[in-house]
């Protein structure tokens, strides 16, 4: 018989349980050691274990990335305060060791808003955790299964509880799931990571077309009901992105709210004993899904889960928005919620604090800070004519709520200036060219978003799947005119026509290996076209669906730039 071995991950895992890391980074911490000292009382598998603190050895040596889980993106005001305030205490670059690293476009003491509703931070040292652990505690914050192989944040609609377009609030349900999983042992080392989306929202705000596990909006007669329709969730399992993406499959299951534990239980069991520990390559929970195929993993979800499934009810979910940029009525009269802009998710730490002071002083006592899939956040429940006041706050100059179509829809992963697989630099690329693309294109009237997605490498954090306009990190040789030395470059694959919803569709990728200096001339020629072609209401992406690639890329190519050929992912 053929023994096949455990990944080497599964091998640091079994050697004690990753979540036993807490505790030991609270000795590490409390003794002030150094990475090499780390490693040499628990060797090289305790940076994959220090994951499950929420800690990720970032690419410069001796710091690390802080994730801060954030489930359904909803924090309190002074929560808000607090991850403001330890990113201007804690996430400081040192002065001298690494200057070279971020110039004056960001400074330091900031943080990121992920595309899971997190919170990031860069130059976290090893002897500053337990302080920040301290002050999260007494807010109710944590970062504990931030990263690592077990369930990751919990997402769901930032709206939740404000909007009309809303079912029923599903945030008491996430807060449920997530304190479930969180420090869960039994669950705490799964084959690889397990993302859920659970939402109330008609809009898929959450994202369920994408996660492992996505609860949707549903209503459904059951026996003995005599009171009419009862509300709940239909089921998603199985999508995700990355090498291998796919749209997840909808299960014939209805789930009562009250029973959305259970079942968030029965699936991650599922997960937990079938899935592949041999290859981290395959062993998401979408190649699970793909291979036994739907039908027979809701049969072994069902004999794994302790409450009654009924079949499907009322689908409610009528597309996908996943935008609350803006300033927005609320069900109660006179309250209004304002969204605010972040290009790629990045703002300074005393910016944020100011946010959240804000919402104190222009909110009611229900005010919330809520951190939104797109990189950007909500302040909620502002009386209407404490609006003005809001918006004209300092923190929120750079901020507005009215950007152009670019500056709106644009996403970032961390790139290459703190990740260590990233090829590209992202963060201040997709700053500058939303802002260009929004001063050089005069795009239609009624498009009031263009989704433009870029990360780093194939790992897709960005979810440039999903976008009209995604990018994917690449080096790129330029051919010069008199065939002397060529030059490698920052470029990337180039790719249109994403999007969820109804009309779901991943990215077509129409041309690889484009030089960074050649992209915004290209997408001024698409747009270009696109105005004069596009039916009513047609969305950009709905036009480069219809367009052949070819021409697409004819047009691409009326840009003046370098020849470029591609060179290999990673090369």
């Amino acid at each position: 018989m053929k023994t096949v071995s455990l990944n080497t991950t599964e091998q640091w895992k079994q050697e004690k349980h990753p979540l036993d890391v807490v505790e030991d980074l609270r000795e590490y911490a409390e003794e002030e050691l150094d990475f090499e000292a780390i490693e040499e009382r628990a060797g090289d598998g305790e940076w994959e274990r220090l994951k499950w603190a929420g800690t990720y050895t970032q690419k410069q040596e001796g710091y690390f990335m802080m994730r801060t889980k954030v489930p359904g993106g909803h924090l309190t005001p002074e929560q808000a305060e607090v991850i403001g305030e330890v990113a201007e205490e804690y996430a400081v670059q040192p002065e001298e060791e690494y200057e070279e690293v971020n110039d004056d476009y960001w400074g330091d003491a900031y943080l990121d808003i992920t595309t899971r509703q997190d919170i990031q931070m860069h130059w976290i040292r090893v002897e500053d955790v337990t302080e920040i652990w301290d002050k999260y505690d007494e807010v109710g914050l944590t970062t504990i299964q931030g990263c690592g192989d077990s369930a990751r944040n919990v997402l769901g609609c930032p709206a939740a509880g404000l909007d009309d377009h809303e079912c029923f609030d599903a945030q008491p349900v996430i807060d449920a799931v997530s304190d479930y999983f969180t420090g869960n042992r039994e669950f705490g080392n799964l084959p690889r990571k397990f993302k859920m989306t659970i939402t109330g929202c008609k809009h898929d705000c959450a994202q369920s077309q994408i996660n492992d596990v996505g609860l949707v909006p549903a209503k459904k007669k059951l026996d003995g009901d005599d009171a009419g329709y009862t509300y709940g969730f239909h089921l998603r399992v199985g999508g995700g992105l990355s090498d291998g993406p796919r749209m997840a499959s909808d299960l014939d299951v209805f789930v009562r709210p009250e029973d959305a534990v259970e079942f968030c239980r029965a699936a991650a069991q599922t997960f937990k004993e079938l899935g592949d520990r041999h290859n981290r390559g395959v062993c998401r929970m979408r190649y699970l899904v793909q291979q036994m195929g739907p039908e027979n993993f809701e049969r072994a979800l069902r004999e794994r889960c302790d409450v009654e499934l009924p079949t499907c009810g009322v689908d409610l979910t009528e597309g996908y928005v996943g935008d609350h940029v803006g300033v927005h009525d609320q069900k109660e009269d006179g309250l209004k919620y304002v969204g605010f802009n972040v290009i790629s998710g990045r703002i300074g730490g005393d910016e944020f604090t100011q946010a959240a002071r804000a919402a104190k002083k222009y909110g009611t006592e229900d005010s919330t800070v809520r951190l939104a899939t797109d990189q950007n956040f909500l302040i909620t429940h502002v009386p209407e004519e404490n609006v003005e006041d809001l918006v004209n706050e300092e923190f929120a100059q750079d901020y507005q709520p009215d950007p152009g179509p670019f500056s709106r829809g644009a996403v970032a992963c961390t790139g290459t200036e703190y990740c260590k697989y990233a090829i590209i630099e992202t963060k201040a690329r997709t700053k500058q060219w939303a802002r260009q693309l929004d001063e050089r294109i005069d795009t239609p009237d009624d498009l009031d978003v263009v989704r433009m997605h870029m990360s780093g490498c194939s790992a897709s954090c960005a979810q440039p799947q999903i976008a009209d306009v995604g990018f994917r990190g690449e080096t790129v040789k330029l051919e010069t005119a008199d065939n002397s030395e060529d030059d490698i470059v920052e470029g990337m694959d180039f790719g249109l026509g994403g999007s969820l919803g109804a009309d779901n569709a991943f990215i077509d990728w129409v041309e690889t290996a484009v030089p960074a200096g050649s992209v915004t001339d290209a997408l001024g020629e698409l747009f270009a076209v696109y105005t004069e072609e596009r039916t009513e209401g047609e969305r950009f992406y709905e036009w480069t669906r219809r367009v052949d690639n070819d021409r697409l890329r004819t047009v691409m190519q009326r840009a003046e730039g370098p020849v470029s050929t591609g060179v290999a992912h990673g090369d």
